[in-house]
């Protein structure tokens, strides 16, 4: 980062972000990338690109878009989230299919489907490429653009052996995040057609994300997907020695084979997970509610094998105390 080479991103002159967006373009199998400051602004941006105000879009009831993007979607874009599936499920090609307008003007049109892959909100889970070919043929079949929240493709990509460009090959668009896994401080990308690219480039500037000299923040990205992709596989080790650990303690329901790439979920006692969240924090545990009941713990490159172990005696120690 202190030795990058920078120019006006603004104006396209940021030579470390050409580089990066190159890399990651070609990584992904499209024609071209682009640099934005966060995922949620990648998936807004996107959003914006493939549909105009009034458009709808179909997305999973478990995705990020949905649930974790404050509302941006109607907000920024004037576009409607429609949730398909159910918690727990991925949602089907079936399901989308018939969720798609007929194109009655008194309808909402459909423009747009969204997938996520992995699915934070149902603890890491893959999805699997079978089905995302399934209903890419459905968007085909029907004339409508496929987006892909991909903010871990990369554990994906690591966790099946599958290359990133074939994950991604499908969709109309990618949006990839830096600062998971990767270790960066900052950044995700988006990417597709130099077309798709070159309107997204316009609503990055209208959504804020136009910067000037990030090349500073661009070579931590390059440095990241250079360095830090194949090591994600220790950070799914990792996750399933915290599920294993954690499955016997007595207050708290966790399952191992869940544990598909980074990310455990675990249930505890109705009710109590604020107020567990805060408890295994004052042991050094830093965990997230996802829920009343349920907590979320994620594994990356700063955790090491023995801070999974620490961090399950810690929890063991605080159930013990509280029960």
């Amino acid at each position: 980062m202190r030795d990058a080479i920078v120019g006006d991103d603004v104006f396209g002159e940021d030579p470390t972000v050409l580089e990066l967006q190159e890399s990651v373009a070609e990584i992904l199998g499209k024609e071209a990338a682009l640099f934005v400051p966060t995922g949620t602004m990648g998936n807004q941006i996107a959003l914006r690109s493939h549909c105009g105000p009034g458009d709808e879009v179909l997305v999973d009831r478990s995705s990020h878009i949905f649930n974790y993007e404050s509302g941006a979607a109607g907000a920024l874009a004037g576009v409607q989230l429609h949730p398909i599936g159910g918690s727990g499920d991925f949602p089907t090609a079936a399901q989308f299919a018939s969720a798609i307008r007929h194109g009655y003007y008194w309808e909402t049109p459909t423009r747009l489907l969204c997938l996520e892959n992995t699915l934070n909100k149902e603890g890491g889970r893959i999805l699997p490429q079978n089905l995302v070919a399934d209903i890419a043929s459905v968007a085909a079949d029907r004339g409508l653009r496929l987006h892909l929240d991909g903010a871990r493709l990369w554990n994906a990509s690591v966790a099946t052996g599958q290359p990133p460009a074939t994950l991604a090959e499908p969709f109309d668009s990618v949006n990839v995040c830096l600062s998971k896994g990767l270790g960066a401080p900052i950044g995700s990308l988006i990417a597709g057609s130099r077309d798709f690219i070159q309107t997204a480039h316009r609503f990055r500037k209208m959504y804020g994300g136009g910067m000037r000299q990030v090349g500073v923040v661009a070579a931590a990205g390059l440095y990241a997907v250079r360095h830090n992709l194949e090591r994600l596989a220790e950070d799914h080790d990792n996750a399933r020695i915290l599920a294993e650990g954690l499955e016997p303690i007595k207050g708290i329901d966790a399952t191992p084979e869940r544990a598909e790439t980074n990310i455990v979920m675990f249930d505890v006692p109705q009710g109590r997970a604020l107020e567990l969240v805060d408890a295994f924090g004052a042991e050094g545990v830093r965990v997230v509610p996802f829920g009343p009941s349920t907590i979320r713990a994620t594994t990356h490159k700063d955790v090491s094998r023995d801070e999974i172990q620490r961090a399950v005696s810690s929890i063991q120690s605080v159930m013990t105390r509280l029960a």
